[in-house]
């Protein structure tokens, strides 16, 4: 069932084209640095008005205000994967401005404001990802570890509250649906010692259905066509056409639209 055609008034549609189009000529200007760029685009998204940070004094501001306009800076932040041993800071460090004006979008009220966010989401994630195809559709609090390795095919589609831990690669095909709170893994801990992980690509194939709850881990293989039912574990490969079920996944059916060999060894 395709997603019905909305737009807003023509004014606001005008102010949510320009903003994007503004915003994207200040992420490639190399004259700017972006952390600055995303440090003021935050400040005036947060506070409703022009951002002169780097000329105002601050001190009479309360504490928590202070905190909050200092957190706007990505230079001042954390996040969790640069705690990991095995990132690559040239890859990350160029895309973590983005990443975090990426989360705090979604925490502010513009995140909510679906037909702008999806072309918000759809501007960043080129500059975030090491491939993103067309028509990508990402709804809100999707998350993802480095972002330097996912990839991601044509006319896929995110739902919220998704994980998309590529620390040791994910490869998504085309015409993929992630729905809400799905996990994928691309690394796994030892059982006995905890700092040691091995990290392996998981793929999922085209036109594969991840359904709600649903957990794939690290080195899984999602054949095309293939759908992980709700709140399901996938710890082994999924065979093309194949719908899988349970803890931990299994085969249950296979598609109706499946070529003969997809029912051999069933």
């Amino acid at each position: 069932m395709p997603y019905r055609e909305l737009k807003p008034l023509e004014p606001a549609n005008a102010a949510f084209d320009n903003f994007l189009t503004v915003l994207e000529e200040k992420i490639n200007n190399p004259n700017l640095d972006r952390n600055e760029v995303v440090r003021d685009t935050l400040y005036e998204i947060y506070f409703g008005e022009r951002s002169d940070i780097a000329g105002q004094n601050f001190s009479n501001y309360p504490l928590a205000t202070q905190a909050v306009i200092a957190s706007f800076d990505p230079r001042n932040i954390t996040l969790e994967p640069e705690y990991y041993t095995d990132i690559d800071p040239d890859l990350y460090y160029p895309r973590k401005p983005l990443i975090w004006l990426w989360q705090m979008f979604d925490r502010s009220p513009l995140g909510a404001n679906l037909y702008l966010s999806f072309k918000f989401r759809k501007m960043l994630a080129p500059y975030i990802f090491r491939k993103v195809g067309a028509n990508f559709r990402c709804f809100h609090f999707v998350e993802w570890s480095f972002g330097y390795n996912l990839v991601i095919g044509d006319n896929v589609t995110v739902h919220r509250y998704v994980l998309l831990d590529d620390r040791g690669e994910i490869i998504i095909g085309n015409d993929v649906s992630i729905s809400d709170y799905v996990n994928v893994y691309s690394h796994s801990h030892s059982i006995t010692d905890i700092n040691d992980v091995t990290c392996k690509p998981t793929v999922i194939g085209d036109r594969v259905r991840l359904t709600y709850h649903s957990t794939i881990l690290a080195g899984t293989n999602v054949g095309k066509d293939g759908m992980v039912g709700a709140m399901a574990l996938a710890t082994r490969d999924i065979r093309p056409f194949h719908v899988n079920v349970g803890i931990p996944a299994k085969s249950v059916r296979v598609k109706p639209n499946a070529p003969e060999l997809a029912h051999e060894g069933k």
